[in-house]
């Protein structure tokens, strides 16, 4: 068998369910990986060798009993470092929370957990989730395998790191403005986020209420289906957690075929915006989905400008009444530009916020009658150039109003499906003449989770650019 590490999610999991790898076997080939690794990354904030190596050893002794306790039983995981766990610190990337240690578990571990995954440790973020890049002062920057001058993205940095990387199977991120998407694309992986209130986000440190989405990043739409069915469903501990059922993802992925599905190509003044490379993906990604059936169709979307304008509105204001204590207690305990854009939420107008809550509806009504009323998925850039690197991206460092232009620039098009709360899809579509990933966006109606990974898997069933492994 080739190195362990190297399979994908479902690969994993089915050897260790038929007892051909074993749960310790998969663990060690991970850890090896990590220990090699982490130093050229920065991926992992903790590591938990001995613990990993328990919880498989138990998890090999209940298949031994015949229990399975469910598809991800064995299999060596790890998640950004904002989810809470009884007993272990939780840091958010943070300094402020660096010895706090969680006295409950979030919802979705309790799922993994149940489903028999093994924990290998705590993943690299920007600090509390604020940052599209993934530099963090306190942790050093997240690396980029495919080039380690280049930025991994973030905030769920370290989850796109270390799944690109094969240190770990697959990892949930947290997606704001683009958390999830943006790491996918840029270590060339799957990153789902999924339909507001699909996942639950009880037991996670909070960016901004009304806009955060967990999801998974995997290597694989079929690994990514399998991570959403645990996690995905109600929970009565989420006030905003749906209670709509929750289908199987994996039951059309026999079909590859994709007759019948329109997909909307955004009208050509969205697409001046693009860079040629990502432009060219975007164009070969489109033939490719036209010659598996589908059917595309030019589109007038909404003013994403105005979209995620009215975002930010919502984002600042709840970030700062979550951070309010701390600013005032701690504020040398932030990154400069962390807590400037913490602050600016303290002289927004309660009525500019209440404003920006109240049309939502009213924007998500217009986009799904206008936009999507004739597609069934919308065809996107997930960023609008290629990866950049660490150094023109450092918003702490000596580039001033033309870094911080660049880093603006790096959620526009995912940031506005956060307020629209849609699902979108990031799916690895290529690579730049530098080697680094390109990742494109899928982006559906609510909960047709489903549709969009059917069509990223059937369009990974005629490609390959999901199967680049970063060399040390």
């Amino acid at each position: 068998m080739k190195d362990p590490a190297l399979l994908d999610l479902s690969e994993a999991a089915d050897e260790i369910a038929n007892g051909r790898l074993s749960s310790v076997e998969a663990t060690n080939a991970c850890l090896n990986r990590i220990e090699a690794w982490q130093p050229a990354v920065n991926a992992f904030i903790s590591i938990d060798r001995e613990g990993a190596f328990a919880q498989a050893a138990e998890r090999d002794r209940e298949l031994a009993r015949g229990y399975r306790r469910g598809p991800l039983h064995g299999v060596p995981l790890a998640h950004k470092d904002l989810l809470l766990r009884a007993g272990r610190v939780t840091t958010a990337g943070s300094k402020i929370m660096r010895d706090t240690v969680a006295d409950s578990t979030s919802s979705l571990l309790e799922r993994l957990d149940d489903a028999g995954a093994v924990n290998l440790g705590t993943l690299h973020m920007s600090e509390f989730a604020a940052g599209p890049t993934g530099h963090n002062v306190h942790y050093g920057p997240c690396r980029n395998p495919y080039h380690r001058d280049h930025i991994t993205g973030g905030s769920s940095s370290g989850s796109g790191a270390a799944v690109a990387a094969r240190l770990i199977y697959g990892a949930l991120g947290s997606d704001t403005g683009g958390s999830i998407r943006l790491p996918a694309a840029n270590n060339g992986i799957v990153g789902m986020k999924a339909t507001y209130g699909r996942i639950t986000r009880h037991g996670a440190i909070a960016r901004s209420w009304s806009l955060d989405h967990f999801g998974p990043m995997t290597r694989t739409a079929r690994d990514c289906a399998l991570m959403l069915q645990v996690v995905a469903g109600h929970d009565p501990r989420d006030a905003t957690s749906s209670s709509r059922p929750v289908p199987d993802y994996l039951a059309a992925f026999s079909d590859t075929s994709l007759a019948g599905i329109r997909i909307g190509i955004p009208e050509e003044a969205i697409l001046r915006e693009i860079d040629p490379e990502i432009m060219a993906t975007m164009e070969a990604t489109i033939r490719t989905l036209e010659s598996l059936g589908a059917t595309t169709k030019t589109v007038q979307l909404p003013n994403l400008k105005l979209l995620l304008l009215t975002a930010e509105t919502i984002i600042k204001s709840e970030a700062a009444t979550m951070h309010r204590r701390w600013l005032a207690t701690r504020p040398q305990h932030y990154a400069s530009q962390v807590r400037l854009r913490l602050e600016v939420g303290f002289v927004i107008p309660a009525t500019q916020y209440i404003d920006a809550l109240r049309l939502r509806a009213h924007f998500t009504r217009e986009f799904l009658d206008g936009t999507m009323g004739d597609i069934d998925m919308l065809h996107l850039p997930v960023m609008p150039f290629p990866v950049p690197t660490i150094a023109d991206t450092d918003v702490e460092g000596d580039g001033g109003e033309a870094v911080a232009a660049m880093v603006g620039r790096v959620t526009t098009l995912t940031r506005p499906f956060n307020f629209l709360g849609v699902p979108a899809l990031s799916v690895p579509a290529g690579f730049c003449t530098k080697g680094l990933p390109i990742g494109l966006q899928f982006i559906g109606h609510p909960f047709d989770e489903g549709l969009l990974l059917r069509i990223a898997h059937a369009f990974q069933s005629v490609t390959e650019f999901h199967r680049g492994v970063p060399e040390l």
